[in-house]
């Protein structure tokens, strides 16, 4: 009992002369031990790691989870180490809904039937996403968590004791310097004059005692600053490793960058399977209608009837052959571009956002197509790049 007294008068003693070394430092009262060049310009690099790579990862984790809430309650399973519940994604619980809504509705329906196709493509969605939150959570997140809670905790310790080491460094300094001001002045002024040899002893009592307290704080001194230098290097090296930090974190990039691309892919690949599916787009490569485009322009040309009484749709856009197409005596029209679209096959013409071309209808034609005529340049556009002029 009367050890961990002491002890703990012992840390109390050493706290209280910390705080007071700092707060006199503060006040511009006591000087400072300044750390080398190196040593700042290292504290200053980890200082920006830990910040940005802090920053980086509550980002990233809105990105994957964009419902603080849910965040919250993942934060809570993994502190209190317990597994963290399967959440259904966005997408895998729109598809189910448009699922049982056509179940409802009637598979055989047209709109039934197209809720089952559109549903199942957003399922398949939702489990790319689900697939891409989960890879990015451990090749990614896991390793900046790590640094973040096992690293950072280190470094931020082994930073503390040294400005603790310091503290106590200049303390030391600022307590040698005393006691020698002291002993210069007991030395400078000794009490011979007085015809009482006393006071001639205790004079030569008070230099020694002086003299044993500048002995013992040079001593004081030299161990901490052994402290000081041995903690000083400690946590160099640890500042040092922030570089093999970053080249761990650049591979991590790497493979967030490539399940990213991947999960988009997929997507790319499921809409564009959605597209054939529902008869859209006959172009794989043809986007959605853009905004502020007419889908039923073609509607407004006037269509020749097919010969043999054949309807408008009866045959396909690709097997017409552009160069032996020609142009009605009447029903063509002029079209601005809208956007630029490249030609998927030497049957389609490139358009430039802006230009002004000639289009029009055949028989057969898909309606979602035109024959669009440039100069001597003629092949199919999409209507859903032209603005129909009158």
């Amino acid at each position: 009992m009367d050890f961990n007294v002491k002890k703990l008068a012992s840390d109390a003693g050493i706290f209280f002369t910390r705080a007071v070394q700092f707060t006199e430092e503060k006040l511009g009262q006591a000087e400072k031990t300044e750390l080398d060049a190196h040593l700042e310009n290292l504290l200053a690099r980890a200082d920006s790691t830990k910040n940005w790579t802090e920053k980086i990862f509550r980002q990233t984790e809105a990105l994957l989870q964009p419902n603080p809430g849910a965040r919250i309650e993942e934060f809570l399973f993994e502190k209190l180490d317990r597994k963290i519940p399967s959440r259904t994604t966005n997408g895998e619980l729109l598809g189910q809904y448009m699922l049982e809504a056509a179940n409802d509705f009637g598979p055989g329906t047209p709109y039934g039937s197209t809720l089952i196709k559109v549903g199942e493509s957003q399922r398949r969605l939702g489990g790319a996403e689900r697939e891409f939150m989960q890879a990015t959570s451990i090749s990614f997140l896991t390793p900046l968590r790590n640094f973040l809670e096992g690293d950072w905790r280190t470094i931020s310790k082994e930073r503390r004791v040294l400005q603790n080491r310091r503290l106590d460094l200049d303390a030391c300094k600022a307590r040698l310097k005393k006691a020698k001001a002291a002993e210069a002045k007991v030395a400078a002024m000794p009490d011979f004059q007085e015809t009482r040899p006393r006071n001639y002893v205790l004079s030569a009592s008070a230099s020694a005692l002086w003299s044993e307290e500048v002995d013992k704080a040079e001593h004081e001194l030299r161990v901490a600053q052994t402290e000081f230098d041995r903690q000083a290097e400690v946590t160099r090296l640890l500042l040092e490793g922030i570089s093999s930090t970053h080249v761990h974190h650049l591979r991590c990039l790497h493979e967030f960058v490539e399940a990213q691309a991947t999960y988009y892919a997929q997507c790319q690949q499921y809409m564009q399977d959605l597209q054939k599916q529902l008869g859209r787009f006959p172009n794989a490569n043809a986007p959605p209608a853009p905004a502020g485009a007419s889908p039923s322009a073609a509607a407004t040309l006037p269509l020749t009837p097919a010969p043999g009484g054949a309807s408008a749709g009866a045959m396909q856009a690709d097997s017409l052959k552009i160069e032996e197409v020609q142009p009605p005596a009447t029903g063509t029209r002029k079209a601005k571009v809208l956007y630029d679209y490249d030609a998927a096959d030497t049957s389609e013409l490139s358009l430039l956002a802006d230009e002004l071309i000639t289009v029009y209808t055949v028989p057969g034609m898909d309606p979602d197509w035109l024959i669009g005529e440039r100069g001597n340049q003629k092949g199919k556009v999409p209507v859903t790049y032209l603005e129909l002029l009158s």
